[in-house]
């Protein structure tokens, strides 16, 4: 089990923003963090941000105890590349483990997090919602209770139309649950774009990405778990399985 002293690098690339962080992930810490350019722009910036917050810390790569990594869904370019680079600073430290974490779930932390500094109520279940484009929405649901966010998820990260979110929700919801009580938080970067489809959905909302400072809270708790796997076994998780529309799609 990772203690207070744990040094975690935690690196998401998996939507516009790139986002690194460095620390313990113990919840009294304060990381070191980077935000920058992200999914198809990340390969530029991400190793030497990764290198500027080592050298902030003062850590050596071999010091580290792990390198974590969100694994998706989002850009598939940007979840390759946060994934590569996971794996060869692994191998490059002698052999690091590597803890990859559902983008999801850490937009849902960020999201709880956000929701704790603003002393704002936090619903049992947090609905994550990430712009997969194409007109369709990632989405994922967590428990969340005193302790924070269950990692296993109540339903898995898949996709949704917008105008199919609210039967999509209103059928996952534990029965005990309802959207019309804000039994559920709805949280994510969705609101603006999809605004029309989603204008009637109940319950509160909180905008929200996942963070590398997120994939940090988180970490602990997985990697007690025994989540982390040896570098070669890290993989991305696509959810979707083509990155665009074909020509007669668009024109459709």
């Amino acid at each position: 089990m990772p203690s207070d002293a744990s040094r975690l690098l935690a690196i998401d690339s998996s939507t516009d923003t790139l986002s690194v962080a460095l620390g313990s992930g113990a919840p009294d810490a304060v990381p070191l963090v980077f935000a920058g350019p992200g999914a198809a722009q990340s390969s530029a910036t991400l190793l030497p941000a990764v290198q500027s917050l080592l050298a902030q810390a003062g850590w050596s790569l071999d010091s580290l105890d792990a390198v974590v990594f969100g694994r998706g869904p989002g850009s598939f370019t940007g979840l390759r590349t946060a994934c590569a680079v996971a794996q060869g600073l692994a191998y490059g430290a002698g052999g690091l483990p590597v803890l990859p974490v559902d983008t999801l779930l850490a937009l849902a932390e960020a999201a709880r997090t956000a929701r704790l500094q603003q002393r704002l109520a936090v619903p049992p279940v947090v609905a994550a919602l990430l712009d997969a484009r194409m007109n369709e929405i990632y989405v994922a649901l967590y428990a969340c209770g005193p302790e924070g966010l269950s990692s296993q998820p109540l339903r898995a990260p898949c996709l949704c139309a917008p105008q199919a979110l609210a039967t999509w929700l209103a059928d996952s919801l534990p029965s005990a649950l309802s959207l019309d009580r804000g039994d559920c938080l709805l949280a994510g970067n969705v609101f603006e774009m999809y605004g029309e489809p989603l204008q009637d959905l109940p319950g509160p909302r909180q905008l929200a990405l996942p963070t590398a400072a997120a994939l940090l809270s988180l970490a602990p708790g997985l990697l007690a778990a025994g989540h982390a796997v040896d570098a070669r076994d890290a993989l991305p998780l696509y959810v979707r399985d083509k990155v665009a529309r074909t020509t007669a799609e668009r024109e459709a």
